[in-house]
């Protein structure tokens, strides 16, 4: 059993991070991910330095998972070396050292710099509180443990059943979604009394923008030689590694319809799960409302041109993302607003109904906007 040692913790939420790594972490964030670019800034200040760092560290462990020059055997020894860095048992200087010469050609240059600055970003993690540094400990720990099981597996063929599209989601997204919580109770008392229903609705909430990517990036993911999409839902026989021929059948559309249906359903408890948040409370709910939003709108777009070949055809514009954000903005205190605006935003998208999606006991419908929620 590891021993945990939380580095620099006191009853303050941080300790304060030398300047030049906040700078540094500001700096490559957008290299890595311009969406999280966009949204963190959002956050109250504290919360937004420690959310960033969280996503970093993610960022450390795919880059790890997904490097092909790095075998399996040694890249299940650096994930538990990050996890040991992290936790403060091991040196960050020697980790970066060891990894860099081993990534390959095909790895991101912001992801070789994020590599090589890992010391900068463990030393702003080592500023914050006890209760944040276990929050990311406990999401990098998950992570690294479970995604393996399924990037290392990976093939054209796809995935099962919807158990394993859920198992995938949740080791990759559902585990963010479950440290967000805790962080954002960690911000606020009053968030911390929604606790039980917030950490209900988190996996749910990370497995909608999830299957959202997931069907968004058909194509790109198969250029690597990877599906993530359940053979399931397409019908006894269907054959996924020959998508380049099936994928204009009724049986694609009508799996693409059901997981959409499903990722609709999902977007709605995300959906609560922001509504859960304190409306004075603007920056948190702006952060998941936006993502929110633009998930809702790509799966507008993937069910509108549910044969396209490429990912730009199913890209929501610059135009479509601002006008998002300042719709939410300006809707953001009220939640029969915010709902109004959602139930407006899915009109025509399908949705699922029932008790469980991993196995059977669920039916495709279709739901037209609500005005009576409140």
């Amino acid at each position: 059993m590891h021993r945990l040692r939380i580095v620099n913790s006191d009853s303050s939420r941080s300790l304060g991070a030398p300047l030049a790594d906040l700078s540094f972490q500001a700096a490559i964030l957008p290299g890595v991910s311009r969406t999280f670019a966009l949204t963190i800034p959002v956050l109250p200040e504290d919360l937004a330095k420690v959310v960033a760092n969280a996503y970093l560290l993610c960022r450390l462990a795919d880059t790890i998972e997904d490097d092909i020059g790095i075998e399996d055997i040694a890249k299940t020894a650096f994930h538990d070396r990050l996890v040991a860095v992290v936790r403060g048992e091991t040196d960050a200087e020697g980790f970066a050292q060891a990894l860099l010469p081993l990534l390959s050609e095909r790895t991101l240059a912001a992801e070789r710099e994020l590599v090589s600055n890992a010391a900068k970003v463990i030393r702003v993690t080592h500023s914050f509180s006890a209760n944040d540094q276990q929050a990311i400990i406990n999401c990098l720990s998950r992570m690294c443990a479970g995604m393996p099981e399924f990037q290392r597996h990976r093939n054209l063929g796809g995935l099962t059943d919807l158990s394993d599209l859920s198992a995938y989601c949740y080791v990759v997204a559902g585990v963010v979604g479950e440290m967000l919580t805790e962080l954002f109770c960690e911000h606020s008392p009053t968030i911390a009394g929604n606790r039980q229903e917030l950490m209900r609705l988190a996996p749910s909430f990370g497995q909608g923008l999830q299957m959202t990517n997931i069907l968004k990036d058909v194509w790109e993911d198969r250029r690597a030689d990877t599906c993530w999409l359940p053979r399931c839902v397409f019908g006894k026989g269907f054959d996924l590694t020959r998508l380049d021929e099936l994928y204009v059948t009724a049986e694609y559309r009508h799996g693409i319809e059901e997981l959409t249906g499903i990722a609709h359903h999902h977007l709605r408890d995300a959906l609560e799960y922001a509504l859960h948040l304190p409306a004075s409370e603007t920056g948190m709910r702006r952060f998941c409302l936006w993502a929110i939003g633009f998930a809702v709108l790509t799966l507008r777009k993937v069910q509108k041109y549910c044969d396209f070949r490429h990912g730009e055809r199913v890209k929501i514009s610059r135009r479509s993302v601002r006008a998002a954000v300042v719709t939410v903005n300006l809707s953001s205190r009220s939640n029969w607003a915010l709902r109004s605006l959602f139930d407006l935003a899915a009109t025509g998208l399908p949705l699922v109904a029932g008790e469980s999606f991993n196995g059977s006991n669920y039916k495709l419908i279709r739901r037209q906007p609500n005005a009576d929620r409140t």
